[in-house]
């Protein structure tokens, strides 16, 4: 099965790329596109794919307008960060979906469901007005937050689970540190773009460099200036970080929720 990826961050689409081989080895992608116009470009120039994986807001636009432009027959399911409510209103449309961050369960069934649809020759039944409608109904800039990261490790990746991380921090690239000392680098381009993708009562920006989980901190002492150093837990015990004046009574209040 010849698939599509449609998807702007360049790191989901590593992810989703990587799960679909681990799920099911049959299906080939053959191409991530990043924005509308490739997207566009590429449609125009290729065979229909069997299966296309899409991204609903993009950085040049919708998806959508790749569909009103393509009457695409193969499946279409649709990725996104919008909250609960609006993805079972636009499921009841018989259009499958993969809530960031995503789910290998649901990934599975999501590729056996398009599977069974390329079977039997049926159309996706995608009605996209009805689709825009019912995303626009509820709470949908609820954040999600990542539950896991594809992680550099020699000469391949792995994923790791937030839960198990103890901290993040920046030496030209990023480092992420889990709970056991192990140690990986994240092809992401800023600390910002990491602080956006971690649920922050969980996780708290001390300074530029570090970014540290809740569980893993051991201790806080106040020094001059009203700074404050944190000393991490074992067996990162010999880790310590500066917070600024200025940041201490967030911080503190942070440690009291």
């Amino acid at each position: 099965m010849n698939a599509i990826i449609i998807e702007d961050e360049k790191l989901v689409a590593r992810e989703l790329t990587y799960k679909i081989a681990e799920i099911d080895a049959e299906v080939k992608i053959l191409e991530v596109l990043p924005s509308v116009k490739t997207a566009l470009r590429w449609l125009g120039e290729n065979a229909e794919p069997d299966l296309v994986f899409a991204d609903i807001q993009l950085a040049d636009g919708v998806s959508f307008e790749i569909f009103d432009r393509f009457q695409l027959n193969c499946p279409i399911i649709f990725t996104t960060s919008y909250n609960e409510y609006a993805i079972r209103a636009f499921k009841v449309n018989g259009i499958d979906y993969l809530l960031k961050p995503v789910e290998p369960d649901e990934l599975a069934k999501a590729i056996n469901k398009a599977k069974e649809l390329n079977k039997t020759k049926a159309k996706s039944p995608i009605d996209l007005n009805r689709l825009v409608e019912m995303l626009q109904v509820g709470n949908v800039n609820k954040p999600i937050y990542k539950e896991h990261f594809l992680a550099n490790h020699r000469t391949s990746w792995i994923p790791v689970k937030v839960n198990d991380i103890a901290f993040f921090y920046y030496e030209a690239i990023i480092y992420l540190v889990t709970k056991t000392n192990e140690k990986y680098t994240l092809d992401m381009s800023s600390m910002d773009e990491l602080e956006e993708l971690l649920d922050p009562v969980k996780f708290y920006r001390l300074n530029r460099q570090y970014i540290v989980c809740i569980d893993m901190i051991q201790s806080v002492k106040s020094i001059e200036n009203s700074k404050l150093i944190v000393k991490l837990k074992n067996p990162h015990q010999t880790t310590e970080i500066d917070i600024s004046r200025h940041k201490a009574p967030t911080f503190k209040k942070w440690l009291e929720k």
